[in-house]
């Protein structure tokens, strides 16, 4: 745990844990989800071990983390099993092989997640953030889109800064054809900008933003618009055989947003203390870059934004199956059940 003062009072954890005990099971769920609520209802969970993801880049993971939101709601009878996320590509590589029930990702990673068959939902929403752009050196003689023609570029293939990129080029008149993609972890594409092993860099916060104020690394290229929601997945086993648990991950998200809302500096120090980054920086993107007063509830908004990207998938050849496999993840990746429940919308 960090050294930040735990903030969310006793009183807060009951009023989550009394929101289980109220909710019952939704029109059509089956008999087994009934047991199931029960089952949660008198303090008996569907299994003993929760796995699930953090990440710099989802601030909200940090505040349940530190806070032991999720440990308050669960009890004694389930360890929570905390692991971090490097990029949605990593987060999608331990949704994929089991290592975690849930996991955060950007909107676009999510669905060429499940395209190309990986049996994953979003649950929550967890922000709407500019958390990407197109970065080069301050030395640097690229200076718009149309300069990265014949430019190395460093993305991560499978995140939103990637899908950025191909958005951008598209929008310079370019495409991958025109510049030369390293595929790095964000982390590692920094490095590598500053290095001068490469031109560009498709940036992530926190990262992008710490180069910016460490390296006088420069934004070239911002359009919020090609930045797709954040989304908290989880594997259809995970939401099928244990909904209570389930229903107590986005019950804890929406409890670590209330108070991250209230709580911006907080959570900016947070932000800075995980990240290893200057607390300036972390309030840039807390306060600047990362929308957390938005609907939990995932739906038409985030559909909309993924079918605006999804000819930007199929083109780039990552999505096996083509548009067919595109459409198919559009149409079952959303799972509103939990949220709806948690905020009171049902």
């Amino acid at each position: 745990m960090s050294t930040i003062t735990r903030r969310i009072i006793p009183a807060i954890a009951i009023a989550g844990t009394m929101m289980l005990v109220a909710t019952g099971c939704v029109a059509g769920e089956n008999a087994k989800a009934d047991d199931d609520n029960d089952a949660a209802a008198s303090g008996e969970w569907s299994s003993d071990t929760l796995s699930i993801d953090f990440a710099t880049y989802n601030p909200l993971s940090l505040v349940i983390r530190d806070q032991g939101i999720l440990e308050e709601i669960l009890g004694d009878d389930v360890e929570v099993e905390w692991i971090q996320s490097a990029g949605s590509n990593k987060a999608n590589e331990l949704l994929r092989s089991g290592s975690v029930d849930v996991g955060s990702t950007a909107g676009s990673a999510a669905l060429l997640a499940r395209a190309n068959g990986s049996p994953i939902q979003v649950i929550d929403i967890y922000s709407q953030p500019e958390w990407s752009a197109i970065v080069v050196g301050p030395d640097s003689g690229i200076a718009s889109l149309e300069d990265l023609k014949g430019a190395s570029v460093a993305a991560t293939k499978g995140t939103d800064p990637y899908f950025f990129l191909l958005q951008a080029l598209e929008e310079g008149g370019l495409s991958l054809a025109d510049v030369e993609v390293q595929n790095l972890q964000h982390a590692d594409g920094r490095a590598a900008l500053d290095g001068g092993s490469v031109d560009a860099w498709a940036g992530l916060d926190p990262i992008m933003a710490a180069a910016e104020v460490e390296s006088g690394d420069k934004l070239i290229y911002r359009n919020v618009d090609f930045n797709t929601y954040g989304f908290l997945n989880a594997t259809e086993d995970f939401v099928t055989n244990h909904p209570d648990l389930a229903q107590a991950v986005v019950d804890a998200y929406e409890q670590a947003r209330e108070w991250a809302l209230e709580n911006p500096e907080e959570t900016a120090a947070l932000l800075a203390e995980v990240a290893g980054i200057d607390p300036a920086v972390a309030t840039t993107v807390i306060q600047e870059r990362s929308n957390l007063d938005v609907s939990g509830i995932p739906g038409e908004d985030q559909v909309a934004v993924l079918e605006k990207i999804a000819p930007v998938l199929v083109e780039s050849g990552d999505v096996q199956g083509g548009q067919e496999s595109v459409d198919k993840a559009l149409s079952t990746i959303v799972n509103d059940t939990f949220a709806k429940k948690a905020v009171g919308d049902e």
